[in-house]
This record gives C-alpha cells, sequence and structure tokens, in this order.
C-alpha cells in the first residue's frame, strides 16, 4: 500500500499568477474571526492534501498529521507618545494588527441605535441619502469620548454603546454606522480622497486582503500637527486602549499603503440631518501651531482676523487685519478663548485645533457673550473653569450650576440645596447628567467641564 504524501505549498507574497493569489485569498479567509479573519470565512481553512492512491484509509503508521499554520503574531502597539516626542522608530514596525470582522451592534446603546442584522450591501446601496448625517466635530467628539474612558483593546468585547472595541469598530462607533464594520468593510461607507483633502473626521485605512491580519488597520485623522503636513492627529484603537497621538503620515509601518477615505454621511455644521445632500464642509482645515504668533506672516492669519472680527473682535483691531501676526491677533484670539471658559493655557491667545474649529464652523460663544451656531444659551455665563467645582470650594458658579441641575431634572440627590458649597450631591447630579450624554469613565466623574457646562446651560 502506498503512503499518502502531504505537500506543504506556501505561496510567494509578490507572485501574481492565479495559483498563488487563489492560496494567499484562501489562507486570509480562512482565519478565525478573533484572529481578524473575515466572519464569512469561519472555518475555512483547509491543509493541501495530495493522495497518490484513491480510496486508502490513512492509518497511524507512515503518515505524518498535517501541521496547522502558527496563529499570527500579536497586534500592533507603536509606543505612547509623550506631550508629541516621537519614541517609536521604523525598526519597532512590523507586528500584526488585528482588526475585527462584521458584527451587529451589541446590547441597548440607545434610540435609533439598536441591534441591526448583518447585511452585505453593495456599494451602490450604500449612499449618502441612506447613512446616518454627522458633522465633523461630533465625529470628533465622539472619538474623544472613547480617550477620556480609556476603552481597553478587544476583538471580542464591546463597549457600553454597543461598539466592537477594535480600530474598525471604533470608526464605525465615530461614525455612528448602524453596526460593526471591519476593514475590509468600511470604504464602502466612504469616498476616496486624497491626502492632501484630509479634514478631521476622515480615515486612513489600510486593509490587507492577502491577511488582513498582517497589519490591516484604520485611524481617524484629527488635524495637521503643523504646515509641514508631514504628521497628524490620530485617532486610534490600539492595545492597551484608545488613543490620541501624533503620528507620521501614514503610519508607523506601511505608510505608503494607507488610503484617505471621507465618511459619505458627513454634513457641513453642527446638526446630524437636514435636507442636505451631505457634501464635505469648505471649513479650512486647522493649518498647525506655526503658522501663528510672533514672527508669523502668513494668509492663515489674516483669516483668523477677519473670523475673530466676525465673532465681536473688531475693537482690537485699529486696522487690518493682515498677514503679520500682532498682539492686536494675540488679543482677539485670548477675548475669544476666554469667552469660551477656557482658563489659562487654554486662553493663551495663540489658536489651537479647538479654537480654530470653533471659529471657521461659527460654533461657540462669540466675543462679548453672544452665541454662535453651536446652539448655546445666550444668557449662560461662560464656564468659569474645573476649580470652581471642587471639594471645599464654595461660589455662585456651584449653587448656579446646582439650580440648572434640577432644572433639567437631574437633581435627584439633593436632600436640600443646591447651595454655594460643593457637596457630594452636587458631584452625583453632573455624573448623571455627564451619563445621560452617553460619556463613560472618565469623562463621567461628575466634574463638570467646558462641554458639561455648555450642554447643561444649552
Amino acid at each position: 500500500m502506498s503512503v499518502p504524501v502531504f505537500e506543504e505549498f506556501e505561496p510567494a507574497a509578490d507572485c501574481g499568477c492565479p495559483g498563488c493569489a487563489r492560496q494567499r485569498r484562501d489562507l486570509a479567509l480562512g482565519l478565525p474571526v478573533r484572529a481578524g479573519g473575515h466572519p464569512a470565512a469561519h472555518g475555512a481553512r483547509r491543509a493541501l492534501v495530495l493522495v497518490t492512491a484513491a480510496g486508502v484509509v490513512l492509518g497511524g503508521g507512515g503518515a505524518g498529521a498535517a501541521t496547522a499554520l502558527p496563529p499570527p503574531t500579536g497586534p500592533l502597539t507603536p509606543a505612547d507618545l509623550t506631550d508629541g516626542a516621537v519614541t517609536r522608530t521604523p525598526a519597532d514596525a512590523g507586528a500584526d494588527t488585528p482588526q475585527g470582522g462584521r458584527a451587529p451592534l451589541h446590547g441597548a446603546p440607545g434610540p435609533g441605535s439598536q441591534p441591526s442584522p448583518i447585511a452585505s450591501p453593495t456599494d451602490s446601496q450604500i449612499s449618502a441619502a441612506t447613512l446616518r448625517r454627522t458633522s465633523r466635530a461630533e465625529i470628533i467628539n465622539r472619538a474623544k469620548l472613547w480617550v477620556s474612558a480609556q476603552v481597553p483593546y478587544s476583538m471580542e468585547k464591546y463597549w457600553s454603546d454597543g461598539y466592537r472595541q477594535d480600530c474598525s469598530g471604533y470608526i464605525s462607533m465615530a461614525w455612528n454606522l448602524r453596526s460593526n464594520e471591519w476593514t475590509g468593510s468600511l470604504d464602502r461607507f466612504a469616498e476616496r480622497i486624497e491626502r492632501t483633502e484630509l479634514q478631521p473626521g476622515d480615515i486612513l485605512l489600510f486593509h490587507n486582503p492577502a491577511n488582513p491580519t498582517r497589519g490591516s488597520h484604520v485611524t481617524i485623522f484629527g488635524g495637521w500637527t503643523d504646515y509641514t503636513h508631514t504628521a497628524y492627529v490620530a485617532y486610534e484603537q490600539t492595545k492597551p486602549r484608545t488613543r490620541k497621538q501624533p503620528t507620521p503620515m501614514a503610519y508607523w509601518e506601511n505608510a505608503n499603503r494607507y488610503v484617505a477615505y471621507r465618511y459619505k454621511g458627513v454634513v457641513s455644521g453642527g446638526g446630524t440631518g437636514g435636507t442636505g445632500g451631505g457634501a464635505a464642509p469648505t471649513a479650512t482645515p486647522y493649518p498647525g501651531v506655526a503658522m501663528f504668533g510672533p514672527g508669523a506672516n502668513n494668509a492663515h492669519i489674516t483669516q483668523l482676523g477677519r473670523l475673530l472680527v466676525e465673532r465681536g473682535g473688531k475693537k482690537y483691531y485699529s486696522q487690518g487685519p493682515g498677514p503679520k501676526w500682532g498682539e492686536a491677533d494675540r488679543r482677539a484670539t485670548r477675548a475669544f478663548q476666554l469667552a469660551q471658559g477656557w482658563k489659562g493655557k487654554e486662553a493663551d491667545g495663540l489658536p489651537g485645533p479647538d479654537t480654530w474649529q470653533l471659529l471657521v464652523t461659527g460654533k461657540g460663544k462669540s466675543i462679548g457673550g453672544s452665541s454662535g451656531s453651536g446652539g448655546s444659551s445666550a444668557h449662560a455665563t461662560g464656564f468659569p473653569g474645573r476649580g470652581s467645582f471642587r471639594p471645599g470650594q464654595s461660589n455662585a458658579y456651584v449653587e448656579k450650576l446646582g439650580k440648572q441641575l434640577v432644572k433639567r431634572g437631574f437633581g435627584k440627590h439633593y436632600l436640600s440645596g443646591p447651595g454655594p458649597r460643593w457637596t457630594e450631591a452636587d458631584r452625583r447630579n453632573v455624573e448623571a447628567f455627564q451619563r445621560a450624554q452617553g460619556w463613560r469613565g472618565a469623562a463621567a466623574d461628575g466634574y463638570p467641564g467646558p462641554e458639561t457646562w455648555r450642554r447643561l446651560f444649552r
């Protein structure tokens, strides 16, 4: 009786022949879902077995058992950055990046976000008209929620909002999709763009079809770090937890393989819908901190000055605004920042990404207290700073906060008052309000920040 022969076949990574291409695809589709394989092909991994004689029953002698392919190595874990100092080098690159599969939402994340069955829509079916509308500011704000909550990375667990805790689940959450997508399907909800067109809320996607666990990853573009456009602020879900950090364009490795995409449902302004066609906003992206400050001279300064004049800053300019940075620009910028309730370094007179975003979108409070299009109450006092709401503090802002909480239906923890002294009842009521916004973890710690204050008095 002849002995069956087992032949190992490893397709060449750079071979374009149909045989190698088919084998690479089969190997990728055969990976289990938890390792990043496509769920439709779960359990489909096979070894190629060539039997020399038909009808031979495999016995215990002479035939070695087929060896299973080794599992992929762990996901990409670039070192965290501190104050923008890059500690990751190209020599550290090359690890796997699992990125999940398609799945419905889990739990009850809230109205309009119930779990939906998995479907396989075509590109023509996924149009802007069928997607939830969202603005760039809303995308970034949702991304920040996971950063604040320090959501642990997992391909198998789901956060309280119903989205899977891996990189593609993070994008699904930020884009407010109706299901958890994976790197192989996110592009169907987006339009491909050039990297020069990137704006906050767009993504940089690398999907490796030959083996999705080898390098596949996706990040949210949060804005350029400076005028050179060689690095950007990336929001991403990776081990050990969600983070926001300066990142080389487009990533630490496989940089040339990342593709820029824009969500089809993005709309201009701060709303979540309307009758508009879903076109991308025309707001100028933040040009970088190097464009502003002493010695700077460029068109972005002129644009900044004009925006500040429109928002109540005309009194600071005796002439202009013009392209050369001056004391008038600094004072007007600081006045606008103070109007948002920002203090200290947040109101230093130099426009950062948040200041720029509010100005170009017409949001936030204008200089002098009037509201922009963001919907803040024109009668609400600007946020007085976090230091006003801490144990031992007693001031009028605490009492004002408490009365507004009661008015909004979040005063159940008060046994008396509210009064001017900060108490645990104040903290618990603020926490209840924050959780009602969908915030979790550090974003719902019971201590009001600028966004809590803005929403409470909206």
